[in-house]
């Protein structure tokens, strides 16, 4: 390990050892990008990427990476806590999901040019097509109404999708972000909305990540620049409960 990276990890890790310290910087505590949100339910929609089996559930291909941050931050229960709490307050729902692999006869086989993460998912048949894990968890079940996006072909809900096309025939202005994974998707389609001119909220303890680190970046370095609210669940709901019309 080089001595960038382990500098690296003492500053995210610090002095602690528990997960639950780890995890404390991105529960609560300020961000650049943190403050009040008013959400106004005819602007706004709430955003779930990527809720596969494979991802937030025990068995998952994934699950073994992103477990440990998963459950320090209590990411599933508030990803689901949103989810509830958006469909009380009258927000519409919608949802990026990736693209579910079909194995040999799948598209990917014919391309000569395919990204890492691409052919790291491919080989692996992360999110297959028919299985399981290429069904999103059960909490997460789209309702009648609610919008299923084309499926992303690489980390942005938006890149190759009618995501935007979606939003726009809907009203949508204003997002909620939940979802996996912090430094992939949900860091591609938060830039990728602000690109669009989207107002962007991340709930920072409704995503995850595999390394702590990649945590960092994204809530420390990266989404500051791009989303104008960073904040907590309980903040994310209890302004949810106060939307207007």
């Amino acid at each position: 390990m080089s001595t960038r990276t382990l500098r690296t990890r003492r500053t995210v890790l610090q002095t602690a050892a528990a997960a639950t310290t780890l995890a404390a910087p991105f529960v609560r505590g300020a961000h650049a990008a943190e403050k009040l949100s008013v959400f106004k339910k005819d602007l706004t929609g709430l955003l779930v990427v990527d809720p596969y089996n494979d991802f937030i559930s025990e068995g998952g291909i994934l699950w073994p990476l992103i477990k440990e941050i998963a459950e320090a931050v209590q990411c599933v229960p508030n990803m689901l806590a949103v989810l509830l709490a958006a469909r009380a307050a009258g927000i519409r729902v919608f949802f990026a999901p990736h693209h579910r692999d079909r194995g040999p006869e799948d598209e990917i086989e014919g391309w000569k040019y395919i990204a890492p993460i691409q052919k790291f998912g491919h080989e692996r048949r992360i999110f297959g097509a028919g299985t399981w894990g290429g069904t999103f968890r059960e909490e997460f079940t789209p309702l009648p109404g609610e919008v299923v996006a084309q499926e992303h072909w690489c980390s942005s809900g938006f890149a190759n999708t009618d995501l935007d096309l979606q939003l726009k025939k809907h009203g949508i202005h204003k997002l909620i972000v939940i979802g996996q994974k912090a430094n992939t998707c949900i860091d591609s389609t938060v830039r990728y909305a602000a690109e669009l001119g989207y107002d962007v909220t991340l709930v920072k303890d409704a995503i995850a990540s595999f390394r702590w680190e990649e945590m960092q970046a994204t809530l420390e370095i990266n989404v500051p620049n791009y989303a104008t609210s960073i904040l907590s669940a309980a903040d994310t709901i209890a302004a949810l409960e106060h939307a207007t019309v």
